[in-house]
């Protein structure tokens, strides 16, 4: 009998080729560890700053059309060497009790699009039109990036009443937020009729995942840090200041990410492998390096910078305060004791590896600081970060094959006994109301007959079972004509087994199954900082905070924001990149 496959065309089979033994795919995936990581050097905010950098993009403000209450449109202009771009922001006047960062909310203080090409009268009226309107408006296909933000009403009413008395806002204020405006959806890739991605895959500026969507959301830090200076100068005349560069360089944007983004990762498995073999590749670029004396010194000088980021951290999740305080003490006696033991390791990967003992959190901070140490290794790993997502069974296989590779990469699923009530307590929906994904308590609570099949483990597990009784020497093929429930998961099995890390080993069923270890591997890769969790399902994060302003850009390191010292006066910011 001929062979059932997805396509005519033998997958690309990879083997894993991790060259530091310690930090197999069973470590990396962990779905804990992957819950604890950072941004570093390959992160999407960081390649973007260094892309802007290299190749000299240019901002300039086309329109600035706002009310004396801030009220209106502002339009940047994005001159790239390959294109050129606008950000269309529409700012809205919005009610205390409107305000409302969930996917649902129909109202937002500020929506914008990035925009490809020039704006002309007609496309300016249609962008009115619609983008304030989001997911409900007939958005043009010129959209790339389709997004909203509100305030942090708190820290954007004190920094534009402090500026328009002529002082600087108070940093402690800023602390506890790190941002002016938050984005609650960042649209891309063709969604709601807009640009799709297919036809960005040969751009020079944005083939790459989400590169469109980071550069909608530092444009839109600039134009959070111009917008109250602008409301602070109409409030306070010839008395207001602008706000302190140092300032502005702290603030980011943040971003409220609820459950809605752990589907992806689950449904995105090559993706996902791409990005994290990537940043593992990039870190024993690092590891392989013998230790010298200014690596090291740098080194100790980025856990220091750490160190003073947790400590002013502010967060009102419990357990994420004790993570932060653990980081701290941790990486104080390291700090104190580094020059002194250092001399013990030959190369980073001794290093790293003696210090497995420290809490995840710590472990991540050490390896986004050692990814600071070698630019040259780190970067030659960042444009890898496209992936094929087709899940495929080459021909000509048997049970056995199939048996082998969920034994030697699937043990972590096929261990599970479902049988357990734990294993299998929860269950993934899609919300009708709010349009949302949910978890529901199987048994307990309606919606497990819409069960989304985010459910790897389980799926990996009966096919396991289903395979074991049949003839090993039986083409798989069979087996799925016979059985064609398991020709999904057979192909995701088999594409994943050979790809070198794999899928993320967690059970998103099991009671202690924590949602967030998913959010914040993705927003690791996004860049971001500052984790704020304000539940286990959804978190608070800034983007950019830290980094150059656009007039400033540079490709040099920014992790780890900090808080100003503005007793230390910084020269002025040069403009010669504002058109």
């Amino acid at each position: 009998m001929n062979m059932i496959h997805a396509n005519n065309e033998s997958i690309n089979v990879k083997p894993p080729q991790l060259s530091t033994e310690f930090r197999t795919r069973d470590v990396i995936m962990n779905a804990e560890r992957l819950g604890a990581m950072h941004q570093t050097r390959i992160s999407f905010v960081r390649t973007l700053l260094r892309k802007i950098d290299r190749e000299q993009w240019t901002l300039s403000t086309h329109l600035w059309d706002l009310d004396e209450q801030g009220y209106g449109t502002v339009i940047y202009r994005l001159n790239t060497p390959e294109h050129l771009y606008h950000l269309v922001v529409f700012c809205n006047e919005l009610a205390d009790e409107e305000r409302n960062d969930r996917v649902i909310a129909q109202k937002w203080d500020v929506t914008f699009g990035l925009v490809f090409g020039e704006i002309s009268e007609e496309l300016l009226g249609n962008l009115q039109a619609n983008v304030p309107l989001q997911e409900a408006g007939r958005n043009s296909n010129m959209v790339m990036v389709l997004a909203r933000a509100n305030k942090s009403v708190r820290v954007f009413d004190h920094i534009v009443s402090s500026l328009a008395v002529g002082q600087q806002p108070d940093l402690d204020i800023l602390a506890q937020v790190g941002y002016i405006l938050r984005t609650t959806a960042v649209y891309g890739n063709g969604k709601f009729g807009i640009y799709d991605f297919k036809p960005l895959e040969h751009s020079a500026d944005f083939d790459q995942s989400f590169r469109a969507q980071m550069c909608a959301v530092y444009l839109l830090r600039e134009f959070s840090l111009d917008w109250v200076d602008y409301l602070a100068k109409q409030k306070g005349g010839s008395n207001a200041a602008a706000l302190h560069p140092e300032i502005k360089r702290y603030l980011g944007v943040g971003n409220a990410t609820g459950l809605g983004m752990a589907p992806y990762l689950i449904n995105h498995p090559c993706v996902v492998d791409q990005w994290l073999t990537t940043r593992e590749e990039a870190l024993q670029a690092t590891l392989v390096c013998q230790i010298e004396p200014n690596e090291t010194a740098h080194f100790a000088s980025l856990i220091k910078r750490a160190i003073q980021h947790f400590s002013e951290t502010v967060t009102i999740n419990e357990q994420q305060i004790k993570l932060n305080e653990a980081v701290v003490a941790e990486l104080a006696v390291l700090q104190n004791n580094l020059m002194a033991t250092i001399n013990q390791y030959s190369t980073w990967a001794e290093f790293l590896q003696a210090h497995h003992y420290l809490s995840l959190e710590s472990q991540e901070v050490i390896i986004s600081c050692l990814m600071e140490l070698y630019p040259k290794r780190v970067d030659a790993f960042q444009e890898k970060i496209n992936a094929d997502e087709t899940l495929s069974l080459p021909k000509g296989k048997v049970i056995q094959d199939l048996i082998d590779v969920l034994e030697r990469y699937y043990q972590w699923a096929i261990n599970i006994d479902f049988s357990q009530p734990d294993n299998s307590h929860w269950f993934w929906y899609r919300s009708v109301d709010k349009e949302e994904p949910r978890m529901g308590v199987r048994g307990q609570e309606p919606g497990a007959d819409r069960e989304l099949a985010l459910d790897i483990a389980r799926q990996a597990n009966k096919l396991y079972l289903a395979l074991k009784p049949t003839d090993p020497q039986q083409l798989i093929s069979e087996f799925i004509l016979n059985q064609p429930k398991y020709r999904s998961i057979a192909r995701r099995v088999w594409t994943m087994g050979h790809k070198p890390l794999g899928d993320i080993q967690m059970n998103v069923l099991h009671k202690t199954a924590l949602p967030m270890h998913l959010l914040r591997c993705k927003l690791s890769m996004f860049g971001a900082t500052k984790f704020d969790p304000r539940s286990d399902r959804w978190v608070r994060i800034t983007l950019f905070q830290g980094a150059p302003l656009f007039a400033e850009v540079h490709s040099d390191e920014w992790l780890f924001p900090l808080l100003p010292d503005l007793s230390k006066e910084q020269g002025g910011l040069t403009h010669d990149r504002i058109a």
